[in-house]
C-alpha cells in the first residue's frame, strides 16, 4: 500500500498542497495532521507508524514535514525499516529506500550522522577527563556538613519551618530533604 504523511505546524496553516502532490503520487491512505514537528508523539504519525506493514511505502512532500532532526528522522526510518515498509521524499531524492542507490545513499547519511555522535560522545569523554586531571570533578558540590547538620537539628527542634531553615543555612530544599531521608534510614 502507498500511504501519505501530511502535517503543518498550526492550525491557520493548510495541508492542500501536500495532499495534492500525495494523492498525485497514487497514495492509497493520507495521514494528515497539524501538529508541531517538534514532538515525536503526534497522533497521525503514531497511527501510521502502527498501520505500517511489509511492502508499504510511506511517502513524504518534505522531509521537515516528517522531521525536524536528523536523529529523529533517522529514528523514524529505522522504525518504518523495521515493519518491513519503504520511505520516499518527493523533495529529497536521496531518501527513497524503495531503490537499490536510495537505500545505499540512507545508509551513508545514517553511517555518518552516527559518525558525528560518537565523536560528540568522544570529545566529551576527553573533555571531562581533561578536568578531572585538573582536579575538577564536575557535578553539584557537595553541601556543607555543618550547615546540613545545623538544619537537620533546627528541623528536628520542630521549631522552625522549612523556609526559614532553608534561609538560616543556605542549604536547598532538595539537599535538605535527601539528608532527613538518609538520617532516618
Amino acid at each position: 500500500m502507498i500511504i501519505g504523511y501530511a502535517r503543518c505546524s498550526t492550525q491557520d496553516q493548510t495541508l492542500d498542497w501536500q495532499i495534492d502532490k500525495l494523492n498525485k503520487e497514487g497514495c492509497e491512505r493520507i495521514y494528515q495532521e497539524k501538529w508541531t514537528g517538534t514532538k515525536m508523539d503526534r497522533p497521525e504519525l503514531s497511527r501510521m507508524l502502527d498501520a505500517l506493514r511489509k511492502g508499504d511505502t510511506v511517502i513524504v512532500c518534505e522531509l521537515t514535514r516528517l522531521s525536524r532532526s536528523v536523529k529523529d528522522l533517522f529514528s523514524l526510518v529505522e522504525t518504518i525499516n523495521a515493519a518491513g515498509a519503504d520511505i520516499k521524499s518527493l523533495s529529497e531524492p536521496w531518501l527513497d529506500t524503495t531503490t537499490t542507490q536510495g537505500r545505499l545513499l540512507f545508509s551513508i547519511f545514517a553511517g555518518i550522522s552516527q559518525f558525528e555522535r560518537d565523536l560528540t560522545s568522544q570529545r566529551t569523554k576527553e573533555g571531562l577527563a581533561a578536568a578531572r586531571a585538573r582536579g575538577r570533578n564536575g557535578g553539584r558540590p557537595k553541601a556543607d556538613v555543618k550547615a546540613v547538620d545545623y538544619a537537620i537539628t533546627l528541623y528536628e527542634s520542630g521549631k522552625y519551618t522549612v523556609s526559614e531553615i532553608l534561609e538560616k543555612t543556605g542549604i536547598g530544599k532538595t539537599t535538605l530533604y535527601q539528608y532527613l531521608k538518609n538520617a532516618k534510614s
